[in-house]
């Protein structure tokens, strides 16, 4: 066994399931992947907190609203004028292509769809990753910073791996199932969370450690 699958039941014997990504609908999802660029999950949850209590968390009546009201808004997110355009091409692209409609977005094949979104101004590859999983189901890895020092300080991929290089690793190691990848990818972040820190690791606890 490849030791990306020894460290992943490893890490579902120690912490369990984790029930990750936290939104109520597949839109909520797509809207928070854009939203947690750069910020903690913690300012991602009162912004979306904000578009819920005005019953705005729908593609139709986000994108009704002026770029300014929507900067307003999703201020506890952070550099919120910039997400707030990246939101809105999102939308944009969102609408036009799909009509806003999950189901005709899942439909299109992987690698098309990920291509596509990848066009649209502000969207990064892991962005578009996490809109592919998390939202649609779509068995493709998301790739972040805790995956990226996890696995360089276990001498897996380099310090200065790209993110594609990175994803690759997981491609090889494991069949492409949306369940493990989204289980996997969320197991990493508690660990990047909790143990692997990037300042004073807790190496000694951590779940992957050599026992």
């Amino acid at each position: 066994m490849n030791r990306v699958k020894r460290f992943y039941q490893k890490l579902r014997r120690s912490l369990g399931p984790q029930n990750w990504w936290p939104a109520r609908t597949p839109f909520e999802v797509m809207v928070g992947a854009v939203l947690t660029q750069n910020t903690s999950w913690k300012n991602v949850e009162k912004a979306i907190g904000n578009l819920r209590r005005k019953n705005l968390l729908g593609p139709l009546k986000m994108h009704a609203l002026s770029q300014r009201k929507l900067a307003e808004i999703i201020r506890p997110a952070g550099y919120y004028n910039i997400k707030a355009k990246r939101l809105k091409n999102f939308l944009d692209f969102f609408i036009s292509k799909y009509q806003g409609n999950i189901r005709k977005m899942s439909c299109v094949k992987t690698g098309d769809l990920r291509r596509d979104l990848l066009a649209v101004n502000g969207i990064g590859p892991e962005t578009a990753d996490s809109i592919m999983l998390y939202a649609l189901n779509k068995p493709v890895f998301v790739v972040d910073a805790y995956t990226k020092r996890i696995f360089s300080r276990h001498n897996m991929i380099k310090n200065n791996a790209t993110y594609d290089e990175a994803q690759e690793l997981f491609n090889k190691s494991l069949k492409k199932n949306f369940r493990i990848f989204n289980e996997y990818h969320a197991l990493l972040v508690k660990i990047g969370k909790e143990f692997c820190l990037k300042n004073k690791p807790k190496c000694s606890i951590c779940p992957l450690s050599p026992r």
